[in-house]
């Protein structure tokens, strides 16, 4: 059994009971507890439970954490992904993270790293807001509680009151046609500003969305600086040849 299987099996058991010691979730998963305890200890550090003295305790208000499991925190292809990402991401940078479900999977990958964090998304908000190394600015406007994240135009005044090294950004179709391509103005609008006030634009894009068009046309390839996916060449090689640097993940 594998991490993300221990870790699914961990958090139904305490969803059951709310808390359990090291001892009867190494029983329940037939695992050790050294085993047990280094899950209980990343698990942790994800937001998704409470790590206590020989055991774990469930979150008691997992209003924003719960994102995580909505956005397929369990999906491999969004970690390696997501990993690939953040290891753009060096110590002194300044970044912009939307509120993309890929994006949000950095979070993990972020916290040892001493960096300051400019988004609209209150889950990233949750994840980060304890880690002592990174220091967060929280945009502000209206907030779409069903993405759980701020939109608006005081958003976008606000983004553009900073300049960031680097914006990590989602997409819901991808083409050498349209180029980026989006469900809904009020994120394309935070995205574009994103990409009009950062050095380097960093666009994370499973192999689902590359070859499809959305709703809003947002962005040229050329905003583009690097494009993070899964997808192989047949879905990559064009556009490779209208300059879009592509890194692959996993």
């Amino acid at each position: 059994m594998n991490f993300q299987e221990r870790k699914k099996k961990i958090l139904t058991a305490l969803d059951d009971v709310e808390s359990l010691t090291v001892f009867e979730l190494a029983e329940i998963l037939e695992a050790s507890p050294a085993t047990i305890r280094r899950d209980l200890g990343d698990i942790a550090e994800e937001g998704l439970l409470i790590r206590t003295h020989g055991g774990a305790m469930k979150m008691e208000n997992p209003v924003l954490t719960g994102f995580s499991e909505k956005s397929g925190v369990n999906n491999p292809v969004k970690e390696q992904i997501a990993e690939k990402a953040a290891s753009f991401v060096q110590d002194g940078d300044i970044i912009f993270l939307d509120c993309g479900s890929t994006v949000f999977q950095m979070c993990r990958f972020l916290k040892k790293k001493s960096i300051r964090v400019i988004t609209n998304s209150l889950p990233i908000l949750a994840e980060l807001i304890d880690v002592p190394s990174i220091q967060i600015n929280l945009i502000g406007g209206e907030l779409n509680k069903a993405r759980k994240a701020v939109h608006g135009d005081k958003a976008v005044q606000h983004i553009n009151g900073y300049h960031a090294h680097k914006a990590f950004i989602g997409v819901d179709g991808l083409s050498t046609e349209n180029g980026l391509t989006a469900h809904s103005e009020h994120e394309s609008t935070i995205t574009t500003a994103f990409i009009r006030n950062a050095g380097q634009v960093m666009l994370l894009c499973d192999a689902s969305k590359i070859g499809k068009d959305s709703y809003v046309k947002f962005a040229e390839l050329s905003a583009i600086h690097t494009l993070i996916t899964n997808a192989d060449a047949a879905k990559t090689t064009a556009l490779q040849q209208s300059g879009l640097h592509v890194e692959i993940a996993g």
